[in-house]
């Protein structure tokens, strides 16, 4: 059951920060390496309560489809993603936000698992925990960096 908590700090308002991450083009952009694409549901724009998109993206040469529902959303506090279908056993992504010193400080928790029992634990310990984590980490930092470039305009 791996979780992977990651803390950025944004030189930007806490609702600029809040509605860009919800922003589909925007987390297409942060993963053009996978060829991220929202295929269906909400397609554009800011995701809501209960909104729900289909990805398609690739990973390791092979095309991968995750249905993501925001399940809960506080705004401009917290929103939540959780897998609806996909690959994975368990999928949920939270996105935290809060004002520190006139920044805002974004905590992303992920919570995911894969199935096929021990197999799944081996694959999870032996890359797919780091593979992801780097995955994050790279959105996250696209993202900071394309709130920042909004928020000086």
């Amino acid at each position: 059951m791996p979780l992977i908590k990651i803390e950025t700090h944004i030189n930007a308002d806490q609702k600029l920060c809040f509605d860009l991450a919800r922003d589909i083009s925007i987390h297409e952009q942060s993963l053009k390496r996978a060829s991220l694409k929202a295929v269906s549901g909400e397609t554009s724009g800011l995701l809501e309560l209960n909104e729900w998109v289909s990805w398609e993206e690739k990973h390791f040469g092979i095309v991968q489809h995750l249905t993501l529902k925001i399940s809960e959303f506080e705004k401009p506090i917290l929103f939540t993603e959780e897998m609806e279908m996909g690959v994975f056993k368990r999928f949920k992504n939270e996105f935290h936000f809060s004002t520190l010193k006139e920044k805002t400080v974004l905590v992303n928790v992920l919570d995911f698992e894969l199935p096929f029992g021990f197999l799944g634990k081996v694959l999870n310990k032996l890359f797919l925990k780091n593979y992801v984590k780097k995955l994050l980490i790279d959105r996250i930092l696209f993202l900071k960096m394309a709130i920042e470039n909004c928020s000086e305009n």
